[in-house]
């Protein structure tokens, strides 16, 4: 092989070995811990934890109790918040506070089965 291609071969070998190397860290799935959420679940019981709750902003609102909803649906239902394709204001500002983890952890949380259900 020329010597002055050689620097460049063995560039692109090492590159492609380290893209290989870190793929899978970045590829990890995040899998949500209920147990880490009991730390996280503060701001949420003051609304969601109160039988019957109504929210005078920026409209009166019946508040839902997340408890026993799927895991699916809290993760999709934050991200949607998070992204603004829902848009209640105070839901909106929450869910942007919150990491991948964090949702996944809320998700794994309120979605297992009520107590004594």
């Amino acid at each position: 092989m020329n010597a002055r291609k050689m620097p460049i071969v063995l560039g692109m070998l090492i590159g492609a070995g380290l893209s290989v190397a870190v793929a899978p860290a970045a590829a990890q799935e995040i899998k949500g811990d209920a147990k880490a959420a009991e730390q996280k679940i503060a701001m949420c019981i003051g609304c969601h934890g109160i039988e019957g709750y109504r929210a005078s902003y920026p409209t009166v609102f019946s508040v839902p109790k997340i408890q026993g909803q799927t895991s699916k649906y809290i993760e999709n239902t934050l991200n949607a918040y998070r992204s603004g394709a829902r848009s209640h204001p105070t839901m909106r500002a929450v869910a942007g506070s919150l990491t991948d983890q964090d949702i996944a952890d809320l998700a794994a949380y309120y979605g297992k089965p009520l107590e004594g259900k």
